[in-house]
């Protein structure tokens, strides 16, 4: 029987993520070490991991350096039950380890939020709903909203969740919108989108959604000019990184402008310091961090690399293995 462990800094998590019967149902067809390794004891316990063909993790997997991957000889693969692998990857990939990620079940949830939040948005929900608050009635709106048959709705970065984002919303009768540098006119085209440039996501659509990735060279990239040029009552949605946006800049905007409304369920710093303008801001929504998978829903993770463990078996090709050249654009 093939040798394997769990790798966390966060056991609760291997038992939530794994939860449900899953880790049970792997500890029937793999010989697994008898505890959770984690940074601190890894060192001690490298001997006893020579053989290990298989690691499974999720959020909270060790940061190992080339010298301690190197004492596990016989590994193949680290599946890793959650999204970004950025933070580890990078080591295991150079020795030759293929790494799996749970990125596509981390990310339906994200694109359901976001639809269910386009769709409100559209119907002007968000400032109707702090008029009413306000006893302010619901004149002129409406003049205001446009609904959702035919209104623009601009997506940033049609990666994973950006492309979902579009597969759902498209039956909504909505004119699809992209910025992305990556999409090339054949993928635009199966999409059913229009590729435009970042300020034009911004000056032509009613509705606009975050979801570029986190990488040094998408800091702040959401600048102040671009939130200038909204339309009259418009909405920014953020389900992606709050690093991308400059949010000083966008957070001036929006208190000089309280018609336009912005939905953040991430921000930076995450969460938002004490004295952050997004307290104080009446059109401004927080979330924390919810969008992605929620109680239950994150053993769709564990769902998922466990396919993927039985693809590998198999001898087939498996859907989420990572690759150096990925993680160039991948959040």
């Amino acid at each position: 029987m093939s040798q394997a462990a769990f790798f966390s800094d966060q056991p609760k998590g291997i038992e939530r993520v794994y939860g449900g019967g899953r880790r049970e149902q792997l500890q029937i067809e793999l010989d697994f070490y008898p505890t959770i390794v984690s940074t601190q004891d890894f060192d001690h316990l490298a001997p006893d991991l020579a053989n290990l063909e298989f690691i499974f993790s999720t959020w909270g997997m060790p940061r190992l350096s080339t010298e301690q991957i190197k004492q596990m000889p016989a590994l193949k693969v680290v599946f890793y039950a959650a999204g970004s692998v950025h933070s580890f990857a990078t080591p295991f990939l150079e020795r030759g380890v293929q790494v799996v990620s749970a990125w596509e079940a981390n990310g339906l949830p994200v694109a359901q939020f976001t639809m269910a939040q386009i769709i409100l948005a559209a119907k002007g929900y968000f400032t109707a709903e702090r008029a009413c608050q306000a006893s302010a009635g619901r004149e002129n709106y409406v003049s205001r909203y446009p609904g959702l048959l035919g209104t623009n709705v601009s997506i940033l970065g049609a990666g994973m969740i950006g492309s979902k984002v579009i597969e759902l919303i498209k039956p909504l009768q909505v004119e699809v919108l992209v910025f992305d540098p990556f999409l090339n006119e054949s993928r635009a085209a199966y999409l059913g989108v229009q590729k435009v440039s970042l300020v034009e996501a911004f000056e032509r659509s009613f509705i606009i959604s975050n979801h570029i990735a986190d990488l040094p060279e998408t800091k702040k990239m959401l600048t102040r000019d671009l939130f200038e040029r909204m339309q009259p009552y418009a909405t920014f949605i953020n389900t992606a990184r709050g690093a991308t946006v400059d949010e000083q800049g966008m957070l001036d905007v929006l208190e000089k402008r309280p018609d336009l409304t912005a939905l953040l369920d991430v921000t930076d710093p995450e969460p938002p310091r004490a004295d952050s303008m997004t307290y104080r801001l009446a059109n401004v929504l927080l979330s924390p961090h919810i969008a992605s998978n929620l109680g239950n829903e994150v053993r769709r993770q564990a769902d998922c690399v466990i396919q993927e463990y039985h693809r590998f078996i198999k001898g087939e090709k498996m859907k989420y293995s990572i690759s150096l050249s990925m993680l160039e654009t991948m959040g």
